[in-house]
């Protein structure tokens, strides 16, 4: 019989790419455009720089993010070549090594003999690398999914704090701005927090704490600053 049972776990590489993806686009392109509309900037300067931070953003957490998974996916594959080079070179001491793991997880010299035996020949690869190295193939590095997730979902962030900058008047801006951000930052935290089963109000306090606190900055600097462009 084939396994059914899904978990969570499964879907962690491409949604902490997604959610890391969507909170840094929102947060960033709102506190820019408050920070620079507390400086007085005009209306058309405030769009460019919105759309200006969605595309560099997006670029830029996708090639982070790429550069960062993929080094994740070498180390595997240096480790896979290296425990395929030793199953060919030593076998029997390969066996030894599974079935200390087993004892050390619980079962008697004897039984962890026979399970490490028959795994091995299964396939011996896949249980090394499971048992030994820690690499299963529903949490193994995906470079290019976790850098697509990561600027689609910046993108779309970012857009928000663009749309309502377009449609919103000029004295009402920051406040609205402010609001809407922190509203969609928080709800997006506990839906991110409700995905991987973990406590949605905690995660949208949090995301929602940290957000005020840089646009709050921004802002502060932007008055600082007044820059009447």
């Amino acid at each position: 019989m084939k396994h059914q049972e899904t978990h969570r776990i499964e879907h962690l590489g491409w949604l902490r790419a997604a959610v890391l993806g969507a909170n840094d686009g929102m947060i960033s392109t709102a506190s820019l455009l408050v920070g620079i509309a507390a400086a007085h900037a005009s209306h058309e300067n405030m769009l460019l720089t919105g759309f200006a931070s969605l595309v560099a953003g997006s670029m830029s957490m996708a090639t982070g993010e790429y550069v960062s998974v993929a080094s994740q996916a070498d180390t595997e594959k240096a480790a896979i070549r290296q425990e395929t080079a030793e199953l060919a070179h030593d076998g029997e001491a390969e066996h030894r090594e599974l079935t200390a793991i087993y004892v050390q997880r619980g079962l008697d010299q004897g039984l962890a003999a026979q399970v490490a035996a028959q795994l091995m020949a299964h396939d011996a690869l896949g249980a090394h690398a499971r048992d030994e190295l820690g690499i299963h193939e529903t949490t193994r590095a995906r470079p290019l999914q976790a850098a697509l997730a990561s600027a689609l979902s910046f993108a779309v962030g970012a857009a928000v704090p663009l749309a309502i900058t377009a449609l919103t008047r000029a004295d009402l801006l920051i406040a609205v701005l402010v609001a809407a951000t922190l509203a969609g930052l928080a709800a997006l935290g506990a839906l991110a927090a409700k995905t991987g089963g973990a406590p949605p109000r905690r995660a949208a306090i949090r995301v929602t704490c940290w957000s005020a606190l840089a646009m709050g900055s921004t802002i502060a600097i932007g008055t600082l600053f007044n820059a009447n462009i």
